[in-house]
């Protein structure tokens, strides 16, 4: 069994597939608190994995991005299984504190050691996009240490203030500007109001 915050159909608004059509799979709960953090992640309801699954398939959308919280703590070979029987590809978006189950189509590593410290320091090696949450005072460790595949991100903080806000973007772009290692991520569910 596993606790489901939410399921929902929409568009993948950040990273590498953005725009990307999508079922979104929220799972409850979280192993950081993260200040900045936007998401209600701690009810759910308990499902079993194929429960899980099946309510993902009932969207032709191919693409299942599984979130929390943080999904490592629940996410099994069950789920990732009971999803690939019904023919979906499977992204996940993790702190990378916890290992990940075999089998998982696309990683998205978000790191939150920037704000939180050693304590949130990522265990994974490896993941296909790295997306770091930058609020524009902090630098962005050097994750070189672990091998990505594709895409370095970096995703403005949204601190719920519109001027704090547009201050954070404009040192985000310098910051690219001046490391043209990392591309710019826009959390563009939220440019375009939905889910």
């Amino acid at each position: 069994m596993i606790r489901v915050n939410e399921i929902f159909h929409s568009l993948q608004g950040e990273g590498h597939n953005s725009g990307t059509a999508a079922v979104f799979m929220r799972l409850a709960g979280c192993n950081l608190q993260c200040p900045f953090c936007d998401t209600d992640h701690r009810d759910g309801t308990l499902m079993t994995e194929s429960e899980a699954a099946d309510a993902c398939a009932r969207w032709a959308t191919p693409l299942v991005v599984i979130t929390g919280g943080e999904p490592a703590l629940q996410l099994n070979n069950a789920l990732v299984d009971a999803l690939h029987r019904h023919g979906k590809r499977i992204a996940v978006e993790t702190n990378g504190t916890l290992p990940l189950p075999d089998g998982i189509d696309w990683i998205t590593l978000s790191p939150k050691d920037l704000f939180l410290g050693e304590a949130a320091r990522p265990v994974l090696q490896s993941a296909d996009e790295l997306k770091v949450v930058f609020d524009g005072r902090n630098l962005p460790p050097d994750y070189s240490h672990i091998a990505i595949r594709h895409d370095r991100f970096l995703q403005p903080c949204d601190t719920g203030d519109a001027a704090r806000n547009a201050a954070v973007t404009a040192a985000t772009v310098e910051y690219i500007k001046a490391h043209p290692q990392w591309r710019l991520s826009l959390q563009i569910h939220k440019i375009l109001n939905i889910r």
